[in-house]
């Protein structure tokens, strides 16, 4: 999609190849799990959570990773001093648990994965703020902190990095089906949920952008905050939402985490629907900063980070506005932005003037 964020080494045209090869793999090996008793959704292959069913509970299982926030967090703390690891705790949840809950799973236990390079990665306040938020984001997620893995990795993680990842287990309540995109359909509107600026993905590009700038991490945004210090704004947690969507009886048919591919991620679903989006959050300055820094089209920027937009759900005709009154009293931001219509699989951004077809999102 970017040649800007190839360059800083991501080529999602390559990762999604592997991902499909090993997707393909993984299929192979679904009548293991019904021999143990466990049905598993093949439809949920290539979703954000794997969906599976064990003596009538539906599940979702996910395992997702931080990606390189975490070294931005380390080169800023070199910089001034700063201790900003409560917030990566925070966002390594929030990557898992947005993702378990995109497929109507509330997550009930995450376990986590801290591996460092060496031990001395613990020495100072860094582990003790990173376990705390940790903590606070498994509380607002409203799931138990079941345990983890911490390796000390030398020679494959630098001396003074951590790799961060997590997974989690989430429960599909009693009543409701898995949201997989069998429910979508023509006229269900797009309601769009603010995030609070980079979320995890995008950290590869900030750091280069970062790197062609004489004052790094110090530039100073227009707003006069340090670039650094907005690229370490806390992720959201939206699994509040979800769950306040799914009590209220709102017809939420799809839920899509707009995370790595951008607004690309609207067409998530493996249906033939068009998303057409009419209304646009308001761009965070630091995405806008990195988008402009960067050189990115409007095409590219849209199709890279989340732009404003942290969360799309998608529901049945006439919800949208009870689930933004459900979202703002929750203390979320949210619009209804856009409707699904009949005709090929592509997002369509009318504000912008960007569209997007079937084949520049294909995870299967």
């Amino acid at each position: 999609m970017s040649s800007a964020y190839e360059r800083a080494g991501v080529d999602y045209a390559t990762l999604d190849a592997a991902k499909r090869r090993a997707l393909a793999s993984a299929l192979a090996t679904t009548p293991f799990a019904a021999a143990r008793g466990a049905r598993l959704e093949d439809s949920s292959r290539g979703e954000p959570a794997v969906v599976v069913e064990v003596a009538g509970v539906t599940l979702g299982f996910v395992l997702e990773c931080l990606g390189t926030k975490s070294t931005i967090a380390r080169e800023y703390e070199a910089l001034t001093g700063a201790d900003r690891f409560e917030a990566i705790g925070y966002d390594t949840v929030a990557a898992v648990v947005n993702d378990c809950c995109c497929v109507g799973a509330l997550p009930f236990v995450v376990n986590a994965y801290f591996a460092t390079g060496s031990a001395a990665w613990y020495e100072g306040t860094r582990h003790e703020s990173l376990v705390a938020g940790f903590r606070r984001g498994c509380e607002d997620s409203g799931a138990a902190w079941g345990g983890g893995e911490s390796p000390t990795l030398a020679g494959l993680v630098a001396a003074d990095a951590i790799d961060l990842a997590g997974s989690a287990v989430g429960i599909v309540p009693e009543g409701t089906a898995p949201l997989l995109g069998a429910a979508l359909a023509p006229g269900d509107e797009i309601v769009l949920v603010a995030s609070s600026g980079l979320h995890a993905n995008g950290a590869s590009l900030a750091r280069a952008v970062a790197t062609g700038l004489p004052d790094g991490l110090l530039t100073p945004l227009p707003s006069g905050r340090l670039l650094g210090e907005a690229l370490l704004d806390a992720s959201v947690v939206y699994v509040a939402l979800v769950e306040g969507a799914l009590r209220a009886g709102i017809g939420l048919h799809y839920v899509s985490h707009v995370t790595g591919h951008g607004m690309r991620k609207l067409m998530r679903a493996e249906r033939e629907l068009t998303y057409r989006v009419t209304r646009l959050p308001p761009v965070p300055e630091v995405l806008a900063f990195l988008a402009s820094r960067a050189g990115l089209s409007p095409r590219e920027s849209y199709g890279t980070v989340n732009m404003g937009a942290g969360l799309a759900c998608f529901v049945a005709p006439g919800a949208g506005e009870p689930l933004v009154k459900v979202a703002e009293a929750l203390g979320y931001s949210a619009a209804v932005s856009g409707v699904v219509e009949e005709g090929p699989r592509r997002v369509v951004l009318e504000p912008v003037g960007v569209e997007y077809g079937s084949s520049e999102l294909d995870l299967r």
